[in-house]
């Protein structure tokens, strides 16, 4: 079925994309992944190609075009060409709206020119060792010194978390607030009492650094409260429908370049002195999995064209959340169970596509919030 969602400039976008992972990332990766982080010259060099900042405008280098339909070509390709250790969607898609959207005209000329050049890595800090999706069990604190902020406590599962310059921090503000007492602190590296600790060690996704945050007495200055004091709940709600769909479409293309390399497989692999797709079985098995994906990838180009008009709603970002993911991890499974022992060998990038997706259904909501989301819409 033929894809109506782009137009030649996302399509010429896509070449470059290309060509920046043949060039600047696809050569180096297998060190990436051996080292657990990647260089800090492919995040400049991904600045230097336009990859950074689509949507920040363009008096601080960015792109000046808030059409998703770009970061989704970015997120396709980087999926097709198993390196998710580069986080740009991360980077451009879940962090970049905080900064456009809140930060301050002093705040975006100190941070944006280095967002969008590739100097200034960002994380955001949500979880804790003790919460993850229930934002009301978040323990950092931000004690009010009157010029600086006093921040205390700790974070985990953090991507990016060594490399990042700078960190969206979630902190109580208001300690009887509950979910609606924090806000966002913005911590910069070299701040005194701001301490990484472990780059965690993943079952997937091995070049994509994931650490541990400390933080001891930290001053944040006063003007580095993002958006309103008090106000990350609202803020952090606005944002989720953009990072959900983002996992999303890295769902959906994983799941379709999975199938593509399995088929190929069953097509040349023979057992029983012929090729594996002259079995029904595997017929079907593929066939299933066809279907699945057709449907699948016509649901979230209908969403991400909504997106890319402003017409997105939480609700149908949480389906193709959960939908696209859950079925992402259902294919590589079912793939990796057609390559046989072969699919265990971690040099087959089937084995790779399993491990790195299995994450997709827990980061950015799980599937389990994903359907409370959809069922309260649906039920009232």
């Amino acid at each position: 079925m033929k894809r109506k969602i782009f137009a030649p400039e996302h399509e010429a976008f896509r070449r470059t994309v290309r060509s920046f992972l043949a060039r600047e990332v696809l050569p180096y990766y297998e060190q990436w992944e051996k080292d657990g982080i990647v260089s800090r010259d492919a995040w400049r060099a991904a600045g230097k190609q336009g990859l950074l900042g689509f949507a920040v405008p363009e008096e601080y280098g960015g792109g000046g075009t808030p059409d998703f339909r770009y970061s989704a070509v970015l997120a396709e390709e980087f999926t097709r060409a198993g390196a998710p250790g580069l986080a740009l969607g991360l980077h451009n898609d879940i962090i970049g709206p905080y900064l456009t959207g809140l930060a301050t005209g002093e705040q975006k000329r100190r941070w944006l020119p280095g967002f969008c050049d590739g100097t200034l890595i960002t994380a955001i800090a949500m979880t804790e060792p003790g919460a993850g999706s229930d934002l009301q069990g978040i323990r950092t604190q931000a004690e009010d010194r009157g010029d600086h902020w006093l921040l205390n406590g700790s974070k985990t599962f953090i991507s990016s978390g060594i490399l990042a310059d700078l960190v969206i921090v979630v902190a109580k503000t208001t300690p009887v607030g509950g979910a609606h007492g924090l806000s966002l602190l913005v911590v910069e590296r070299g701040m005194d009492g701001f301490e990484r600790g472990r780059n965690l060690d993943k079952i997937g996704q091995k070049a994509q650094d994931t650490a541990e945050l400390f933080f001891h007495d930290v001053r944040v200055p006063k003007e580095n409260l993002l958006g309103d004091l008090d106000g990350a709940f609202a803020h952090l709600m606005t944002n989720l429908a953009q990072e959900r769909l983002s996992i999303a479409v890295c769902g959906i293309a994983a799941a379709e370049h999975v199938l593509e390399l399995t088929t190929e497989y069953v097509k040349e692999r023979e057992a029983f002195g012929r090729p594996l797709a002259h079995l029904q079985h595997i017929r079907f098995e593929i066939a299933e999995m066809a279907t699945e994906c057709a449907v699948t990838r016509t649901f979230l180009d209908r969403c991400t064209a909504d997106h890319a008009n402003g017409e997105l709603d939480a609700v149908h970002a949480s389906m193709a959340k959960w939908w696209a993911t859950e079925l992402q991890k259902r294919v590589a499974d079912r793939c990796l169970q057609l390559h046989g022992g072969y699919g265990y060998m971690a040099e087959y990038p089937v084995a790779r596509a399993f491990t790195d997706g299995r994450i997709q259904t827990i980061y950015g909501g799980t599937t389990e919030i994903m359907k409370e989301i959809i069922g309260r819409a649906v039920l009232g």
